[in-house]
């Protein structure tokens, strides 16, 4: 087994999903009391991707 606790030069990479699962949980609920779930689901997966991929954007460039 490795032991990877060596001091690497690059910080641990962000975790941005959880911004795609609550934007479509809540999308899909907001969604649903407007009486359009399916396209709160589509508008909350894409708002959760979309900061998702600032996210990954900000950690990529700290790299």
């Amino acid at each position: 087994m490795v032991n990877d606790t060596t001091n690497s030069p690059r910080p641990p990479a962000r975790a941005g999903g959880i911004f795609m699962a609550l934007g479509t949980l809540a999308g899909t609920v907001i969604g649903g009391f407007m009486g359009q779930p399916s396209i709160g689901f589509l508008a909350g997966l894409g708002g959760g991707a979309a900061l998702h991929g600032v996210i990954w954007y900000m950690d990529r460039r700290k790299g």
